[in-house]
């Protein structure tokens, strides 16, 4: 059986410890670290320096200049990034500018309605990680109420809920009492 020559793995190792440069704070090297959200650059005379940085230097990676935008706050070209949460448009200048705007159609306005739960707070259109929209009361966190369905300004003839929600079926849209107990559903509108 022959013996792999040990050089060539050293030649992988001295080729993959590249030079990242110095770090900003202290001046000793960086080096490439792997963390619970994926590589980043860190300094090497960690626990004394505390200096990290994400690897690409860009805060998420880009996927494609958006040719003929400009940044409204310092006027450079506007890119797609994508990041933890997937892909969102921002400025090519980060992170000198931290412009990012919101990729997709805004959340529909709605109509002022109380918070049923509590009275003092409104419904407010929100937007979950995962792009889902909901409504909840802009009190939270001392309120926390929320439906998943467009609030209507209509109490309940069932139980008396003082909102209902409009929902999508097969049959067309309806409404329908928000709370689990009952079960007031209209005819299409």
């Amino acid at each position: 059986m022959s013996k792999i020559d040990p050089e060539l793995f050293r030649a992988e190792a001295h080729a993959l410890a590249h030079s990242h440069g110095p770090c900003p704070q202290c001046g000793a090297e960086l080096v490439l670290r792997h963390g619970k959200h994926g590589p980043f650059l860190g300094c090497s005379a960690y626990p004394q320096c505390d200096y990290v940085r994400a690897r690409n230097g860009q805060g998420g990676s880009v996927e494609k200049i958006l040719e003929g935008t400009q940044c409204p706050e310092c006027g450079d070209v506007l890119v797609i990034r994508k990041g933890r949460y997937g892909l969102f448009i921002a400025c090519s200048q980060f992170p000198d500018c931290r412009h990012v705007e919101q990729d997709g159609e805004p959340a529909p306005a709605t109509e002022s309605i109380s918070c049923p739960a509590c009275g003092k707070g409104q419904l407010v259109a929100r937007q979950s990680r995962q792009g889902k929209l909901f409504y909840a009361c802009d009190a939270y966190p001392k309120c926390k109420f929320v439906v998943n369905d467009p609030p209507v300004a209509q109490p309940c003839p069932q139980c008396g809920s003082a909102i209902l929600v409009r929902r999508q079926g097969a049959s067309g849209a309806y409404l329908c009492c928000p709370q689990k107990n009952c079960t007031y559903r209209s005819d299409s509108l």
